[in-house]
C-alpha cells in the first residue's frame, strides 16, 4: 500500500456509504456498502483478519478506493445495486452468492395483489423492483414499510382461521371486505412510489389528502393519513431505497465527466436512451429508458410500437424521436438534459434531424450523442451547435479522438466512468426494447389465425386467449366451452374456422 493511498484511507468518513475498490489500471473491481465507511473499508487491510482466498486475491489488486457517502446504511441499498450493474466488477461476481439477488414483485393488476420477493423476474405484467444485493436489509425494510402500506403476501393469507395480520394492521383485509380493491391498489401505488424513490412527492400528496379529508370532516380518514405521514417521515432516516434526493450527483464520476466532455453547465440530471428492436422487419419497436441522477427511473420508461414497417432502423429512430418530442409528450413527460442514441453516425444524424424538424426552438437545444457498439465509441455530430465537445478535456485525459468533416468519435478506456455510465443506459434501453419486441412477437404468434376470423373483435380474441391459454388451446376447445365464452352466434362462425384450421394442420 502506497503512502498516498494510506493518507486517502485516513480521510474515510464515519458515515454510511458505497465504496469502489480499483485496480492499478483504474478498473473498478469491487463495490460494496457499509454502515460506517471508515471501519468497513479499513477491515480489508487489517492483517489480523481471517479471509478466504478470493478476498485475499481481491486485496492484492486494490491500489485505490473511492466512496460516496449517503444518509443511512439502507440508503446505499439501491445505489450499491445500480453501481454493480453499471460497472460489473469482477470480484462482485466471484465473491457474491447468486442466491443473494432478490427483487420485490408487486402484481398490482391482479384481482388479489400481493407483495413478494423473487430471484427470477419474468414478463408477467407485475411490477419488479431491484435487484437488491442485501437480502436481510431488504426484508427489514419491507417489514417497516408494511406498517405504513399494508399488503398481502399470499392470496390465501386473509382466508386463514386466524386474522392476526389483518388485526394488527399488516394485511389490508381484502378478502374480508375491510378494504376495497380500489383502496388497496391506491395503497400499493404509494408503496411503489416509495420504492422508486419518490418520497418527497409521496409525503406532499398524503399531506394534501389529509388536509382535504379534515376539511370534508372525514376525521377517521384524516387520522389514518396523519399516522401514515408520521411513520413515513420517521422512515426518511431509516429506510432508503433510492439516493435521488440525497446524493450529490457531482460525486458520480460518470455524470461529472460527461458534463466536462460535453461542456454542459452541470451534470445531466435526466438522460434518455433510445434503441430499436425487430426481427427481419416485423414487430418493430423502440424503447425509451430514463436515468435520473445516473440511476434508472423505471416509472418513466416508455415504449413505442412502430408505425413504420420494414427493416429500416433510420426510419424507426426518426419516428421514435418525432413521437417522443411531440407537443403532447413533451408536456406530459418533460424534457431530458441529454439524449443517448444506440448506434453510430447514421443513427445519430437521423435523430438530430428528427429533433430539428419539429417547429419548437426550445427542443433544438437538447444535446444528443450516440454510442457505437463495435468500439464503444462516443459519437458527436460536429455541426450540431447544441452538442458541444471539449477537445481540450479529451486530449488531457488521453482519449483517442477521430475527426471527419461531420463527426467526432471518441474512444476511451473501457473501464472509464463515462463509458460505464453510457453502456449501462444503452444496455438497459436494449433490454427494454427486446423485452417489448418479444412480447409483441408472442402475442402475434398466439393470435395469428384468429386475426382472420370475422366478427371476433380484439376484446373477444383476448378473452379466448385468456380462457384457453393460446390459439392452439382454442383449436382444442370443445364446442360447449366456446359457446360459454362467445355465445351461440359467434361460436358458429369461429367453429367453422377451427374446423378449417384443424384440417390444414392434418
Amino acid at each position: 500500500m502506497t503512502d498516498v493511498f494510506k493518507k486517502k484511507l485516513a480521510t474515510l468518513p464515519a458515515s454510511p456509504g458505497v465504496y469502489f475498490h480499483k485496480s492499478k489500471s483504474g478498473e473498478v473491481i469491487y463495490i460494496g456498502k457499509a454502515a460506517i465507511l471508515k471501519n468497513r473499508v479499513r477491515q480489508y487491510f487489517q492483517k489480523s483478519r481471517v479471509r478466504d482466498p478470493k478476498t485475499d486475491a481481491l486485496i492484492l489488486e486494490i491500489v485505490d478506493t473511492d466512496w460516496i457517502e449517503v444518509e443511512t446504511e439502507l440508503d446505499a441499498l439501491f445505489l450499491e445495486a445500480e453501481m454493480i450493474r453499471r460497472y460489473l466488477p469482477r470480484y462482485n461476481i466471484l465473491l457474491r452468492d447468486d442466491k443473494s439477488l432478490q427483487y420485490v414483485r408487486i402484481d398490482i393488476k391482479s384481482d388479489f395483489p400481493t407483495v413478494t420477493l423473487t430471484r427470477r423476474p419474468i414478463d408477467d405484467k407485475a411490477e419488479y423492483f431491484g435487484p437488491y444485493y442485501q437480502g436481510f436489509a431488504l426484508k427489514k425494510a419491507l417489514r417497516l414499510l408494511r406498517r405504513i402500506f399494508p399488503y398481502a403476501i399470499t392470496k390465501e393469507e386473509a382466508t386463514m382461521g386466524s386474522k392476526l395480520y389483518e388485526q394488527i394492521g399488516l394485511d389490508p383485509g381484502l378478502k374480508s371486505g375491510k378494504t376495497s380493491i380500489e383502496d388497496y391498489r391506491r395503497n400499493l401505488r404509494g408503496l411503489m412510489s416509495y420504492l422508486r424513490g419518490n418520497r418527497t412527492a409521496l409525503i406532499n400528496e398524503i399531506e394534501k389528502e389529509m388536509k382535504q379529508s379534515a376539511e370534508n370532516q372525514e376525521f377517521e380518514r384524516a387520522t389514518v393519513l396523519r399516522n401514515k405521514l408520521y411513520e413515513l417521515k420517521s422512515l426518511r432516516k431509516q429506510v432508503i431505497f433510492s439516493d435521488r434526493e440525497f446524493m450529490d450527483i457531482s460525486k458520480d464520476k460518470g455524470l461529472f465527466g460527461l458534463a466536462e466532455l460535453l461542456s454542459l453547465q452541470k451534470p445531466p440530471k435526466r438522460i434518455e436512451g433510445f434503441d430499436i428492436s425487430h426481427m427481419s422487419g416485423t414487430d418493430n419497436v423502440a424503447s425509451m429508458v430514463v436515468f435520473v441522477n445516473g440511476l434508472p427511473d423505471k416509472a418513466s420508461y416508455r415504449k413505442f410500437k412502430m408505425r413504420t414497417s420494414g427493416n429500416n432502423d433510420f426510419a424507426h429512430i426518426n419516428e421514435a424521436l418525432s413521437r417522443r418530442l411531440s407537443e403532447k409528450n413533451v408536456k406530459s413527460w418533460g424534457l431530458p438534459n441529454l439524449f443517448l442514441i444506440d448506434g453510430g453516425k447514421g443513427q445519430l444524424k437521423v435523430a438530430i434531424k428528427a429533433r430539428d424538424a419539429i417547429q419548437a426552438p426550445s427542443l433544438h437545444s437538447l444535446p444528443m450523442i450516440g454510442l457505437a457498439k463495435r468500439e464503444e465509441e462516443i459519437v458527436i455530430m460536429k455541426n450540431d451547435e447544441h452538442t458541444k465537445f471539449n477537445l481540450k478535456i479529451a486530449t488531457k485525459l488521453q482519449f483517442i479522438v477521430k475527426e471527419t468533416d461531420d463527426f467526432y468519435t471518441i474512444k476511451m478506456p473501457l473501464n472509464n466512468d463515462i463509458v460505464k455510465l453510457l453502456q449501462r443506459i444503452r444496455d438497459e434501453s436494449h433490454r427494454f426494447a427486446v423485452s417489448y419486441h418479444s412480447n409483441l412477437k408472442r402475442t402475434r404468434q398466439s393470435t395469428s389465425w384468429l386475426e382472420d376470423v370475422p366478427g371476433i373483435g380484439p376484446t373477444y380474441k383476448r378473452k379466448l386467449i385468456r380462457v384457453f391459454g393460446s390459439s392452439k388451446g382454442v383449436l382444442q376447445a370443445r364446442k360447449a366451452e366456446i359457446v360459454d365464452v362467445l355465445g351461440e352466434k359467434k361460436s358458429e362462425i369461429l367453429l367453422q374456422y377451427i374446423r378449417a384450421e384443424n384440417k390444414n394442420e392434418q
